[in-house]
């Protein structure tokens, strides 16, 4: 039976070494490339495949990739990986097609589940019917100031500006966010943003 190909794309030579090697004890067929322009110059096999990125990257960035292939109807799931801090671009691109975003460092288990889930789910389209009224019924038991709160992660704002414009400590913003996890299930940003995103926030 043939790998699936994950598609690794990323400007630092160690974290794609690194990633390479994860990917291939793992069972699948990894393919890496120094930027999105070497590797969108690649024939793509329709065999399903999914593609890692950085969303930081010279030339060509995560974002606009995602862009590229969603408007040239590439069948091909993005998961892209991000440094700290770089959680407002990660909705951006998650509004854009991505499928998933994982913080640096990440938990190689976690990275392993959002490509399986990836290849299961494919390409996203936030505009499923399903999905929406799934994700809307996990958001009914929010409180109008989580419902604040998590408008605010939303649109990218980080935790003092969202404090700043509720007029409350970020302390409190940061247990509001607790609570967001908990009461939706989800044990990572970008699943709360993904629910957020489909539920139409």
């Amino acid at each position: 039976m043939a790998k699936t190909v994950v598609y690794i794309i990323d400007d630092d030579a160690a974290m794609r070494d690194s990633l390479a090697f994860l990917l291939d004890v793992n069972g699948f067929q990894p393919e890496v490339f120094e930027s999105a322009n070497s590797f969108l110059g690649k024939a793509l096999s329709n065999a399903p495949a999914c593609v890692v990125s950085d969303i930081r990257m010279p030339g060509m960035n995560g974002i606009e990739l995602v862009r590229k292939l969603k408007s040239e109807h590439v069948p091909c799931p993005v998961v892209l990986i991000t440094g700290h801090g770089d959680v407002a671009l990660a909705v951006e691109a998650m509004k854009a097609g991505a499928v998933d975003f994982i913080e640096k460092p990440f938990d190689d288990a976690v990275l392993l589940d959002a490509i399986r889930s990836a290849l299961v789910t494919g390409p996203s389209t936030h505009g499923d019917d399903a999905a929406r009224a799934e994700a809307q019924k996990r958001l009914a038991e929010l409180s109008p100031r989580e419902r604040d709160v998590l408008q605010g992660l939303v649109a990218g704002k980080i935790n003092k500006i969202i404090a700043h414009e509720l007029s409350i400590s970020p302390r409190t913003v940061e247990v509001y966010r607790a609570n967001l996890m908990a009461k939706t299930g989800v044990r990572s940003v970008s699943e709360l943003m993904r629910i957020a995103l489909a539920a139409g926030l």
